[in-house]
């Protein structure tokens, strides 16, 4: 007898509903990293306040990505 064999399903559903989202997850994500990197790097290097607008546009990217995320 297997362990685990006849274990019930729990509230996950399956992987095909998961992937209706994951392509513009990911999107959404990369150009957020992005946005964050590119922000840090102005935000020291060159002027703060440009810095600070990259990063909360950035910001903006992740949490439409969370939106997403808390919708599935």
């Amino acid at each position: 007898m297997e362990i685990g064999s006849n274990r019930p399903r729990h509230h996950r559903q399956t992987e095909e509903s998961e992937d209706k989202y994951l392509q513009i997850r990911n999107i959404l994500n990369i150009i957020f990293m992005l946005g964050a990197i590119v922000g840090v790097a102005i935000y020291f290097l060159a002027n703060t306040t440009v810095g600070t607008i990259i990063i909360l546009a950035a910001m903006v990217f992740k949490i439409v990505e969370c939106c997403l995320r808390f919708i599935h």
